[in-house]
């Protein structure tokens, strides 16, 4: 895996023609334009494709299908009445939340609409209203996982007091019932992704509480009040009390399958680099981000993240045009070197599961890689 760390020397103090000393530059800084220059150069083939553009009539009808989906699963959940069947409606239900979810993303990253307020608020009522999801909580995280991904100390989706994502973690915790977990944490990966979407309400609501600045927090607080509270009190009234606690224990549970699912294979078992690491935009975010092969059916089950790579280089893209700026992405990172990986979503999980065993026996540097050699030498 080629990669370039930007340097921080100086060069020595050049002789002009006329015998002069020049004033002291930095000899990265040719090098850094150079890399710039790179990011630039594949930018504006993207800009000139019109892959940049809103798509607005494209997100205005995916939503009012979801929301059209969500009214229909509430009036067959409704019509079915007491029966166990109940909980195939259920799933289909964290189906639908799920999507949710995603389009809270994408207008989160004002992909849909040329008004930044208009994707602001349409956000905040998809994530809040419809997802259950903090808006604020959610924008201050995943901005810094977008600044710095899978950088220690900076990116947040690296940092669990439940998963060791680096050996510095795993040293922290080698004993008791603790270490033992963490030696095995490979194998209740998936079994935690189940308590995602429990997390992700908790997480919204406690941060929300706590940070009494976050602007509208509030009406985000109500929103999701409404739809966490209106949802359990719903489940009660239409069910019998064993069938209604089944109902919420499967939507939960495959709600949080559905996002942890979409969000794991991006960037774990990626290289994670140290805090101070200065490594160019285009390096940065093409090096630690994996996408994921598949047709049709994976770009709606993952929301469009499979195009992880693609994504971290043009977050504002909306999400149907992903697929026809990957080729480009991949044609430019061959041209200059840059390693491009992608994979099936079978074999992420896969890589995923092995990574965090091996961090968790305490292998110093599972899955390295040049750029980590680089930066720390």
């Amino acid at each position: 895996m080629s990669a370039h760390v930007l340097d921080e020397a100086t060069d020595p103090r050049p002789t002009d023609p006329a015998g002069s000393r020049r004033t002291p530059r930095p000899a990265g800084r040719s090098e850094r334009n150079r890399q710039v220059s790179v990011y630039a150069e594949l930018s504006a083939r993207v800009r000139d494709a019109g892959l940049l553009d809103r798509r607005r009539g494209w997100y205005v009808t995916r939503i009012g299908l979801t929301v059209a989906a969500f009214a229909g699963v509430w009036a067959a959940v409704v019509a079915v009445g007491n029966s166990w069947w109940q909980l195939g409606l259920a799933a289909v239900l964290a189906l639908v939340c799920a999507q949710f979810g995603f389009l809270g993303h994408d207008t989160a990253h004002r992909q849909a609409f040329g008004s930044h307020a208009v994707n602001e608020w349409s956000a905040r009522v998809l994530s809040c209203g419809f997802a259950g999801i903090g808006y604020g909580w959610w924008m201050g995280k995943h901005n810094k996982h977008h600044n710095a991904p899978n950088q220690q100390g900076k990116d947040p989706d690296i940092s669990s007091a439940v998963l060791a994502f680096t050996p510095d973690d795993a040293a922290e915790r080698t004993t008791g019932l603790r270490g033992w977990f963490t030696r095995h944490q490979g194998w209740a990966f998936f079994p935690l992704l189940t308590l995602e979407g429990v997390a992700l309400h908790a997480n919204s609501i406690a941060t929300l509480v706590r940070q009494k600045s976050m602007p509208h927090r509030r009406l985000e607080l109500a929103l999701i009040a409404v739809r966490l509270g209106g949802f359990v009190a719903a489940v009660f009234l239409l069910m019998p009390a064993g069938i209604a606690a089944a109902f919420v224990a499967v939507q939960l549970g495959v709600f949080g399958l559905l996002l942890g699912g979409s969000f794991a294979p991006n960037h774990k078992g990626m290289p994670v680099v140290p805090k101070n690491a200065k490594v160019d935009f285009l390096r940065r975010q093409v090096l630690m981000s994996r996408n994921i092969r598949g047709g049709r059916f994976t770009d709606f089950m993952m929301g469009g993240l499979n195009y992880q790579i693609e994504h971290h280089l043009f977050p504002s893209m909306p999400r149907p045009n992903l697929k026809h700026v990957q080729p480009m992405v991949r044609e430019h990172c061959a041209a200059h070197g840059i390693s491009y990986t992608e994979t099936s979503l079978a074999g992420s999980y896969r890589l995923v599961v092995q990574y965090l065993n091996r961090v968790g026996i305490g292998e110093r540097d599972p899955f390295t890689c040049p750029l980590v050699q680089t930066i720390r030498n």
